[in-house]
């Protein structure tokens, strides 16, 4: 991770995930997360104030040491646990069935292999946990998606590694997850930005 993925994008990514009408999209991807659970893509921690009662530990994975910083006054100010455990999604250090959930908002988009990380959810989950997440990705309708074709390698490079042509429904669907609960719309914001998908999924036998 260079000088401005480490110092700069995580500045920008919390200026722009952490307004009010991202709150209102980051409320219903927590609700129903109970006990101990892993957040994937912790980041600044902008969703330890939205955590609801019943949510006792969470296992944050974060790579950047600089959001892991500006996130210490809310881990602070938390009653959760909240407990540094890894750098990357694709490889967590906890065991087997060990989570009763898990959490991610807005780290499909920006993961290397974003299946290697659902499968690694899947390992950590107790049978029948949920996966909880909140993701843009490419939006249904023809023009705005060839926006952000054209735009997807500047977003690479100004969002540390952020894509705008993911799907995440496909990526879930290729994990080998049933989607349970699921709202897909434009949020307020630039188009090829702000296709939204909220949701709860499972993995079948799991």
């Amino acid at each position: 991770m260079g000088w401005y993925e480490e110092n700069v994008v995580p500045k920008i990514v919390d200026l722009a995930c952490g307004s009010k009408n991202m709150n209102r999209w980051r409320q219903k991807a927590v609700v129903g997360l109970h006990g101990e659970i892993v957040e994937i893509g912790f980041g600044s921690g902008r969703n330890v104030e939205l955590y609801p009662e019943g949510l006792q530990k969470v296992f944050a994975v974060e790579p950047s040491n600089k959001a892991s910083t500006m996130a210490m006054e809310r881990i602070a100010s938390s009653n959760v646990v909240i407990e540094r455990v890894g750098l990357v999604g694709e490889d967590l250090p906890l065991s087997d069935n060990s989570c009763d959930g898990a959490l991610c908002t807005f780290t499909l988009c920006t993961v290397s292999d974003p299946v290697k990380v659902l499968s690694e959810i899947r390992r950590v989950l107790k049978p029948g946990a949920s996966f909880h997440f909140l993701e843009h990705g490419l939006s249904p309708d023809a023009s705005i998606a060839k926006w952000q074709h054209r735009l997807n390698g500047f977003e690479q490079k100004i969002a540390g590694g952020c894509n705008l042509t993911r799907d995440p429904l496909a990526l879930l669907k290729e994990a080998g997850c049933e989607v349970e609960v699921i709202r897909q719309r434009y949020a307020k914001g630039p188009k090829p930005w702000s296709y939204f998908t909220v949701g709860t999924a499972r993995w079948p036998n799991g």
